[in-house]
């Protein structure tokens, strides 16, 4: 019977902290520091954004030559 308990308070709380991790439980003001640490300030003091652009990745890339095979014959 304890140990019946024991696994339930167990599950109770790796479901709480699944919840807390994933910022679930906000609204009760429990929330992760990595939910906190968001810095919005940051976009607003940056200098020329416009200027920042993500390229594709190109599509020919050179593909990394092919080992020669090992001679099974010693070296003389």
């Amino acid at each position: 019977m304890l140990l019946r308990l024991f696994v339930i308070a167990l599950v109770l709380a790796n479901a709480g902290y699944f919840l807390w991790a994933r910022g679930d439980l906000a609204g009760f003001g429990l929330v992760p520091a990595s939910l906190r640490e968001r810095e919005p300030q940051r976009l607003n003091t940056q200098i020329r954004p416009e200027l920042l652009e993500v390229r594709p990745a190109p599509a020919d890339a050179p593909a990394a030559p092919a080992p020669e095979p090992a001679s099974s014959s010693p070296a003389r």
